[in-house]
């Protein structure tokens, strides 16, 4: 899976146990939803002009491993599914330049007409830019966390 954003932990995001505090996993990832818009032609200025945005329909973290600050991280992605309108995201955070994933994050994204707000399809561009990903990324095989669900056996 490609890289799409990388950062170092910072001393405020940990907790009194010293680990990266589990509201920072997310903002991570949404940093890296951001870096993806920018990648398939959702960025600022073509926000701005368009009037459309990416909302975050669900979101699903798993915490697989410790994070302590100053660790170097970076989020990878992999399209798992997408439609006119729709984009089904897996993010994995990962140690820099580890395969070892320490947090996984399921996602569902909405293009939205910022003025309804309602849901809009994506422009030809983007839906090319999301191709173009999908192309890239080849036949990676279903991610292990995918599609799990929360519920006692």
């Amino acid at each position: 899976m490609p890289v799409i954003y990388s950062t170092q932990v910072s001393a405020d995001w940990v907790d009194y146990n010293g680990h990266l505090r589990d509201a920072f996993y997310l903002l991570i990832f949404s940093l890296a939803v951001d870096a993806l818009m920018d990648k398939i032609g959702l960025d600022s200025n073509a926000r701005g002009a368009s009037g459309h945005s990416l909302f975050t329909l669900e979101a699903h973290i798993n915490y697989l491993h410790e994070v302590k600050v100053d660790e170097a991280v970076e989020v990878r992605v992999q399209v798992l599914g997408h439609d006119r309108k729709r984009l089904h995201l897996y993010l994995s955070l990962h140690r820099e330049g580890s395969d070892e994933a320490v947090a996984v994050s399921e996602q569902m994204l909405l293009h939205v007409d910022l003025a309804g707000p309602r849901s809009a399809p994506f422009s030809a561009t983007s839906q090319a830019r999301i191709e173009g990903l999908v192309v890239a990324q080849g036949e990676l095989a279903k991610p292990d966390y995918a599609g799990r669900q929360i519920a006692l056996p």
